[in-house]
């Protein structure tokens, strides 16, 4: 068993092999679950099908399901940069995290604890020491499945994890008030929105046609590096925010 002793072993059945698919993708998740237990019994049910290879609870402590050297059932249908079998490819780590069904309750979009992120910044360390993932390859999971999935939300602070080291982020432009692409729009500016979403990894189609698709990527780009409004309406903002990452690129 390859576990990290930054994390204690509870294992779940849910897991296969990874047909010697090389390990190049962190994937980070929220559980979607307003009781961390009861979570955690989900991704251990044999019934459920679903699993990660760490999950981080609230008060911070970790958990391992999965062995690295395994593939776990996190990502379900999704794609990154060509590639569609993300679990084969990835470590996914689960932060116990309530989530957008929260809102559902009439409730809050919740944060994530201090000591949570504290301890996925030091787990995501250890996976990085031992793993070569470059740091534009440390995704949420709604970057690689945009039409299901919006965790780990906009409240994650991908900025504090780029600052530890984790992952690629630039500082945002402000949001603008004057959409450029929305919804409808057709053209060869749209063609160029959809190269540029596709050279860093979203699988878009670049077909000049602003589709719905385009539109829920859009979204789900902003979520992660342009959270302060997540309309998926592209404005200077997310234009220039997307050009500042792929100017970046060669670093992460």
């Amino acid at each position: 068993m390859s576990n990290t002793p930054l994390a204690e072993w509870q294992p779940s059945p849910n897991f296969n092999s990874r047909n010697g698919e090389p390990i190049d993708l962190l994937l980070l998740h929220y559980t979607g679950m307003e009781h961390e237990d009861a979570a955690l019994a989900r991704l251990c049910d044999p019934a459920a099908q679903v699993s990660c290879h760490y999950l981080v609870r609230t008060d911070g402590t970790r958990l391992q399901l999965v062995d690295e050297k395994d593939r776990a059932w996190h990502a379900g249908r999704a794609s990154w940069n060509g590639a569609c079998d993300i679990n084969a490819r990835s470590i996914g780590i689960e932060i116990a995290n309530w989530g957008h069904a929260a809102l559902e309750e009439g409730k809050p979009l919740p944060p994530f604890s201090a000591r949570q992120i504290d301890s996925v910044i030091a787990l995501s360390r250890d996976i990085l020491k031992r793993h070569e993932i470059p740091a534009r390859r440390v995704l949420g999971h709604s970057d690689v499945a945009p039409e299901r999935k919006l965790d780990p939300g906009e409240l994650f602070p991908w900025h504090q994890l780029a600052k530890a080291g984790i992952g690629h982020f630039v500082s945002p432009e402000p949001a603008s008030s004057e959409p450029l692409l929305a919804l409808g729009a057709e053209g060869e500016q749209v063609a160029d929105l959809q190269s540029l979403l596709a050279l860093y990894g979203y699988g878009v189609t670049v077909s000049g046609v602003y589709d719905e698709r385009t539109q829920t990527i859009v979204a789900a780009f902003q979520r992660h590096f342009r959270p302060e409004r997540i309309d998926g309406i592209v404005d200077h903002s997310t234009l220039q925010t997307l050009r500042k990452l792929l100017a970046t690129i060669d670093e992460a």
